[in-house]
């Protein structure tokens, strides 16, 4: 979908806002597609002294599968949106991820959706912040039930260990 801003090129100070929905079901993140309902997105664009400055927030629901406990589940999530958009890139070498260029007098705000919501995605995919995994000895899911694995001492400590023990 491209947003017309031929109102406000020329016009400090003007604003443009916008509402559009994004389907992401195609995006895989890992080894899982993570969206299943379209992508919300709304905000505005506003002429600041020149520059196109888009501002916004895009919302949705992640469903996923827990990279540390391997449960599955569902997290509502809303990332902001904060880019500018530019007539043409000047230096593609160094292009910055948050700068995007125009068509002709038009933002392509599904190209600006799809690209932040992949640039604020965590590396990996939690069911909770402070989830705890499973354990590595028993297998069981430490978000659920505590788990009676004896740890292992470390070698090096083996002549400590035989004081605690007299």
């Amino acid at each position: 979908m491209l947003l017309d801003l031929t109102k406000i090129m020329d016009s400090p100070g003007a604003k443009v806002s916008f509402s559009t929905s994004v389907d992401l079901r195609d995006l895989r993140y890992g080894t899982c597609y993570p969206v299943d309902e379209p992508v919300q997105a709304a905000g505005s664009v506003r002429n600041t002294a020149g520059v196109l400055v888009m501002t916004g927030s895009i919302h949705t629901t992640i469903h996923g599968v827990c990279d540390r406990c391997a449960s599955d589940f569902a997290q509502d999530v809303e990332f902001p949106i904060d880019v500018v958009l530019v007539t043409e890139l000047s230096n593609e070498e160094n292009e910055d991820e948050w700068v995007f260029p125009l068509e002709g007098d038009s933002a392509d705000l599904e190209d600006i959706v799809r690209t932040v919501f992949v640039l604020n995605m965590d590396s990996k995919l939690l069911c909770k912040p402070d989830c705890k995994g499973i354990c590595g000895g028993c297998g069981r899911n430490l978000n659920h039930e505590a788990c009676s694995c004896q740890k292992e001492l470390d070698p090096r400590f083996a002549a400590l260990r035989q004081l605690l023990d007299k």
